[in-house]
């Protein structure tokens, strides 16, 4: 009982040496919204609405130099998310969301000022980056609007 008792104080000693010295971790975010600009008029008004389901991408590259590419999807709200947690050499340098796709019936048309934003990111761990709003237009702008 006595070696079994020792295996286990010094398996836990270890298992605490071994967090304590570990690498510190880095949590990043990106998010953003992605909207329904109905009349097309670049000005938010009652018509217009979030979009839920749209696809965006964002591509990032580290502190290495490494390139990692995220899918993400719109939620009913219209924000899409995108979050890491990795070491602190290997966070997030500089990234580039950009709109993907719309599967909304009629507002399927990327608004000219929503075709990507790069930006560094320099965020301390645990904070968020947030991207300006991705703006689709229906093709056939509503009668009403006019």
């Amino acid at each position: 009982m006595d070696s079994q008792l020792r295996k286990l104080v010094t398996g836990l000693f270890l298992l605490s040496a071994i967090a304590v010295s570990g690498v510190k971790a880095w949590t990043g975010e990106i998010h953003g919204r992605v909207v329904c600009d109905v009349c097309g008029d670049s000005s938010i008004g009652p018509e217009d609405h979030v979009l839920e389901g749209a696809e965006v991408a964002v591509l990032c590259i580290t502190k290495s130099g490494e390139v990692l590419n995220y899918q993400a999807f719109t939620n009913d709200k219209g924000v899409y998310t995108v979050a890491e947690t990795m070491s602190e050499s290997d966070r997030w340098d500089a990234c580039l969301a950009r709109p993907i796709s719309s599967f909304h019936e009629h507002c399927t048309q990327l608004g000219e000022t929503s075709t990507g934003v790069k930006f560094s990111y320099d965020r301390p761990s645990g904070f968020s980056h947030r991207v300006k709003p991705f703006v689709y237009i229906p093709a056939i702008v509503p009668t009403y609007c006019k």
